[in-house]
């Protein structure tokens, strides 16, 4: 009976958890204020552990992003549920407040497109690309609500979208710069006294 050998030794890490110390280090530093030491440092592993559990930098953190995805972003599907426009806004706007304030303080997304240098495209084009399938989602849920009769005034799916998608944006700005949570409560709740529907 042949053998055969095992190339290398077997992984002494969680890669969970790696993955899960990697996304918290991205989303305190952004992409390009991330060193591979600081990564490696913070999920506990060599240069050559990363590279062979992970990949290169940037496949790291596209693998980061997915974890973020589905750990911090199920709120936006549950939000897309709610029974009305308002819903959806509410639970987004306050889901998301909910989100940048724990763990680290603002969006990966935000962060990762604010701070990619030009040599990262891809990493921009990836951010981009997910913000607009959830930004799609969000669309067709709102084009559902106008269909339903959900606005008291008329409204474009499209201009709400931008809207809302302006709020977080801007939410998770100020919430990166260290404004405290009961702040960012009162832009949502301004934001649904203004909201054109029920």
């Amino acid at each position: 009976m042949e053998k055969t050998a095992i190339r290398g030794r077997p992984r002494e890490f969680d890669t969970d958890e790696a993955l899960a110390a990697a996304l918290r280090v991205f989303w305190s530093k952004g992409y390009d204020a991330a060193s591979l030491t600081d990564l490696t440092e913070a999920m506990g592993i060599t240069r050559p552990s990363l590279y062979a559990a992970f990949g290169n930098k940037e496949a790291l953190f596209k693998q980061a992003l997915d974890l973020y995805e589905s750990e911090k972003l199920a709120y936006v599907q549950r939000a897309l549920e709610a029974p009305t426009a308002r819903g959806v806004a509410e639970r987004l706007l306050y889901g998301n407040i909910a989100n940048i304030t724990t763990d680290c303080p603002g969006c990966l997304g935000v962060i990762a497109s604010m701070t990619c240098n030009g040599d990262q495209s891809s990493i921009r084009d990836d951010v981009h690309h997910r913000a607009e399938a959830s930004r799609q989602a969000i669309m067709a849920r709102v084009q559902r609500a106008i269909d339903e009769g959900d606005f008291d005034v008329p409204v474009e799916a499209e201009g709400i979208t931008r809207y809302l998608s302006a709020v977080f944006q801007g939410i998770a700005v100020q919430a990166g710069q260290g404004v405290p949570r009961e702040e960012l409560e009162k832009i949502a709740a301004a934001t649904l006294a203004m909201w054109p529907g029920r």
